[in-house]
């Protein structure tokens, strides 16, 4: 399947708005994948649209927001019309130029972006949006995410001018810290953990600021589960840094729909509690700790596979 499936992208447009996209930062998942996608020696990239079985559309809604929309002074100039316009203007280039869009009504056509902004681009032509596959890391069921068509895929980190953080991690028997969290108020989920857990237990730490010398990575390199809840958006960086630290992600939303989750038993290797049950987590972590062993080895197994799926693609 990996040597046969080929991807479109259409060349129309110009950066910074399109075949461009971040690198850096919270979004960088929607440069990082429109990089590789138009790089030439990438296997999966469709010399021909003939040859194609979906077709990429490459504008950057933050280059967009970057770029047409910043510095933002009102809250008129919040309006996603400027957004949704670019974007239902370039599918209509594409359209009257090539057959693709016409022939399926955009069905095998999608577009990747992590910002928050991204699963509004289609509300203003709802029909014309109708079957585009949108892969987004904000996959909110409860804003217009379709689980039966959309992709969800995790929100990545990636700091400026740095490298990715040293593995710091502890092993399985080495862990100290029950629970660990560190984050603003941002929603109400975090208010809620954040009013019953602040500063109030010694196995669960939830704090909203370390202290200078306090490594954050190392904190999440010597705890066994880390909270991964949602913010002002539903999706977090979290997920993916608790993965790499070798602990278990405890996810805390409502109306998420978890990356690649389709493929990924989510339930082998993550906590998935609701809202309602965050008073209770220290006796949830408490009750699955024996299984602590199994979930950790699970993870260093996805962790080689994810290296040797990347290395060898």
């Amino acid at each position: 399947m990996m040597k046969r499936f080929k991807v479109w992208i259409y060349r129309e447009g110009e950066p910074p708005l399109f075949h461009n996209g971040p690198l850096k930062d919270i979004y960088a998942m929607e440069g990082q994948f429109i990089d590789e996608m138009e790089l030439n020696n990438n296997p999966f990239r469709a010399r021909h649209p003939d040859e194609a079985h979906v077709f990429f559309l490459p504008f950057t809604v933050t280059g967009v927001v970057q770029y047409v929309y910043e510095p933002i002074n009102s809250d008129e100039e919040y309006s996603r019309d400027r957004l949704q316009l670019l974007v239902m203007d370039y599918i209509n280039i594409v359209a009257s130029k090539y057959l693709y869009w016409n022939r399926s009504s955009g069905t095998d056509h999608f577009m990747v972006s992590c910002h928050d902004w991204a699963p509004e681009v289609s509300e203003a032509n709802p029909e014309l949006f109708k079957h585009l596959i949108r892969v987004l890391c904000n996959a909110n069921t409860s804003e217009g995410f379709k689980p039966n068509i959309d992709i969800s895929v995790p929100e990545i980190y990636i700091p400026f001018g740095e490298l990715s953080p040293p593995n710091l991690s502890n092993g399985p028997s080495n862990r100290p810290i029950l629970a660990f969290f560190t984050g603003s108020a941002h929603g109400y989920i975090r208010k809620v953990l954040l009013n019953y857990w602040k500063d109030k237990d010694s196995e669960v730490q939830v704090h909203t600021h370390l202290p200078k010398n306090v490594n954050y990575t190392k904190m999440m390199g010597q705890s066994k589960f880390c909270l991964c809840p949602s913010g002002f958006e539903m999706a977090s960086p979290r997920e993916v840094e608790a993965i790499y630290a070798g602990c278990v992600p405890v996810i805390i939303s409502d109306n998420y729909t978890l990356p690649f989750n389709d493929v990924l038993n989510w339930s082998q290797f993550s906590v998935q509690i609701p809202v309602s049950k965050i008073p209770e987590i220290k006796t949830i972590f408490v009750a699955k700790e024996a299984q602590l062993h199994v979930v950790t080895l699970i993870l260093v197994v996805g962790l080689v596979l994810l290296y040797r799926y990347h290395v060898l693609c």
